[in-house]
């Protein structure tokens, strides 16, 4: 069990000084929570100070394309059950996030980490995690993060023979792979919606037979671990066979999966699942994700979709037609320039809808969704898109920084 942080150094001390003081600074500026930059300062002046502020805690990494934000947020609340926690709730999720996050834990007991895809190895290294838990990997930000079959190679490397408790989703081929390196592995039904990615084998490139939930490569045997918890219904069930209920305020079967892995990952630090799926329902919003807020006399719920298969996972869970819908896509270095994922998403599910187009790149996803056969409006902005959609609540879709700028706007 980790213990009390032992005093820093000299330097470290001086680093996450100066770290703080350049994040007051960028706040002060209006630039944002500071994280980054602080934590950027911070490591200039001692390059180890990632791994000096993990010493002391219990730490769990959390690392996906899809939900890791939210798992990351539900397994901090459930560990909170066995004390302190520090974590980088607000996804700054590269090492400069990760330090800022840290920096303030001397107290803590646990740190959960939400990492991003391509610094999840590099992490892990620093910080001498107990567990990982690793959820899904899907196309998203083709031009920085490259194809996912490398990406699940560079993690199946970068962790093989890690000492860290693997947990797991079984159902996800990609994931399979990667974790199938390390010697403790805890796997997880939780689900796979999206399979457009894991087609073919990791192993060999042969073709994945997919019989009902099951997967299997036939020319190699690579296949789908048994798995020793499950997500089932509105369930979870622990490895003795026990169902606890799945109680959240948070929508959607994709955060069911998410809680499934968190009460696994819990389970790891000793947190019984009754408490730890208890504690989850505490989470009624995630960095202003499901937010419904109220904006020119309506109400509008915010939800992020970064890539095709966050789109599916939304397109689950807004209201039926005709509630009203407003898309809002960007193209920036945070989102990934490239936009021909556009072509992937299925929006002829957004059938029946009053749909308004806004965002940076709203002329490609017009030529998308005039592609689709849907009925849609393009609007100058945000303000125009609300006011000009039919009477009900308003879902709003939109990628990345797209929503960053919904929440700006709104003044969340």
């Amino acid at each position: 069990m980790a213990g009390n942080a032992e005093p820093l150094s000299p330097r470290a001390k001086l680093a996450v000084t100066a770290g703080k003081a350049a994040a007051a600074v960028s706040r002060a500026a209006g630039r944002g929570s500071g994280s980054v930059i602080g934590g950027r300062v911070a490591l200039k002046l001692d390059p180890d100070l990632l791994a000096r502020l993990a010493t002391h805690l219990d730490v769990v990494l959390v690392s996906a394309t899809n939900g890791k934000t939210t798992t990351t947020r539900l397994l901090a609340e459930a560990l909170r059950a066995n004390g302190e926690v520090v974590s980088n709730a607000l996804g700054a999720n590269m090492p400069a996030g990760i330090t800022s996050a840290l920096a303030g834990g001397s107290e803590a007991r646990y740190g959960v980490i939400e990492v991003d895809e391509k610094y999840l190895a590099g992490v892990a290294r620093d910080v001498k995690p107990k567990a990982i838990a690793l959820l899904n990997l899907s196309r998203d930000q083709l031009d920085r993060a490259a194809e996912t079959r490398m990406l699940a190679e560079k993690w199946r490397e970068g962790l093989a023979g890690s000492d860290a408790i693997i947990i797991a989703n079984a159902d996800d081929p990609l994931i399979t792979w990667a974790a199938s390196s390390c010697p403790t592995v805890v796997w997880v039904a939780a689900g796979q919606e999206w399979k457009d990615d894991a087609w073919s084998c990791p192993s060999c490139g042969g073709v994945l037979q997919r019989p009902a939930e099951d997967w299997f490569c036939g020319e190699c045997g690579f296949r789908r671990p048994t798995p020793t918890w499950a997500l089932s219904g509105d369930h979870v069930i622990d490895p003795y066979g026990s169902a606890w209920p799945i109680q959240l305020q948070l929508p959607g079967r994709a955060n069911k999966s998410n809680a499934a892995v968190s009460a696994a990952a819990a389970a790891a630090f000793g947190v019984d699942p009754k408490v730890a799926l208890e504690r989850m329902y505490n989470v009624q919003a995630v960095a202003g994700r499901y937010d419904v807020v109220h904006f020119q006399d309506r109400d509008v719920r915010l939800l992020l979709a970064k890539n095709p298969a966050g789109w599916l996972e939304t397109f689950s869970l807004i209201d039926g037609p005709p509630t009203p819908v407003i898309l809002s896509v960007n193209a920036r270095s945070a989102d990934g320039t490239d936009t021909s994922w556009l072509w992937d998403v299925d929006y002829t599910r957004l059938a029946g809808h009053p749909i308004r187009v806004i965002g940076d790149r709203k002329l490609d996803l017009a030529v998308r969704l005039e592609v689709a056969g849907l009925d849609f409006q393009v609007c100058r902005d945000f303000d125009e898109a609300v006011r000009t959609s039919p009477a009900g609540r308003i879902e709003a879709i939109a990628n990345y920084t797209a929503f960053q700028d919904l929440r700006r706007r709104v003044g969340n």
